[in-house]
């Protein structure tokens, strides 16, 4: 993080339009702004700026939103949103598995931008602290083993990485197995109350987490979708 008050943004952007409106309505909530052409410049000058946070475009010349994406989570735990034009579920889910922590679609009002950028910043400050997650011992359910201190989950006798938003949502999960939990419920745990975006991005690490830790993705006996409710996680009869 940066030593001075005013937090700075590193904007990602090619299209002089949005680069414009972004750095009048950023300066004028207080953030300070740096702002990066192509992929290649971000890149360059990602450990230069030392950014609070990224604003991503997805679409990028010579080097792409997500490979720099990638490259920035190799390095850095810095809160990254992506930001396209496109808004399908598969370029959601492209997203946060490259390991952005939110999603946001052209064309959208720096209002909400900004509160997604202060939610994202808050939340960033939360994990950084070590309160993100409740600590504790191991749990065990089923075929799933997850240790909160050593941040390591085990399915079926292998070790498997998880990114840190699906261990979150995976230790809630498995914390309350048995509960049904509501959506609200769920991303008020592990994105905060704050979290402005929509649900699709529950939905999606809900869909990440089956692929890791089911059997059958397809035929999920451990997380259950309670329609008109939210999830659950099966404790095995």
């Amino acid at each position: 993080m940066n030593s001075n008050t005013s937090q700075t943004v590193m904007v990602v952007e090619d299209e002089e339009a949005f680069i414009e409106a972004l750095v009048v309505g950023l300066r004028r909530e207080g953030f300070g702004v740096e702002v990066a052409r192509d992929g290649a410049e971000a890149l360059s000058n990602f450990d230069r700026i030392s950014p609070d946070i990224v604003l991503l475009d997805v679409m990028l010349p010579k080097v792409s939103g997500t490979d720099v994406c990638r490259e920035i989570r190799k390095k850095s735990q810095v809160p990254i949103i992506m930001v396209s034009a496109k808004g399908t579920e598969l370029d959601t889910v492209v997203g946060l598995e490259v390991g952005a922590d939110d999603y946001i679609v052209k064309p959208y009002r720096i209002r909400e931008l900004v509160a997604r950028v202060r939610a994202a910043l808050r939340r960033s400050n939360v994990a950084s602290s070590g309160e993100a997650v409740e600590t504790g011992a191991s749990i065990n359910v089923g075929d799933v083993v997850i240790d909160p201190e050593q941040h390591v989950v085990t399915v079926r006798g292998t070790v498997t990485k998880l990114p840190l938003k699906e261990f979150e949502l995976l230790y809630v999960l498995i914390a309350n197995a048995g509960r049904v939990l509501t959506r609200d419920t769920l991303i008020d745990r592990v994105w905060g109350s704050d979290y402005y975006g929509d649900t699709k991005t529950l939905d999606v690490h809900i869909k990440r987490l089956r692929s890791k830790v089911e059997v059958d993705p397809g035929n999920p006996t451990a997380i259950l979708t309670i329609r008109g409710l939210g999830y659950k996680f099966e404790r095995p009869a």
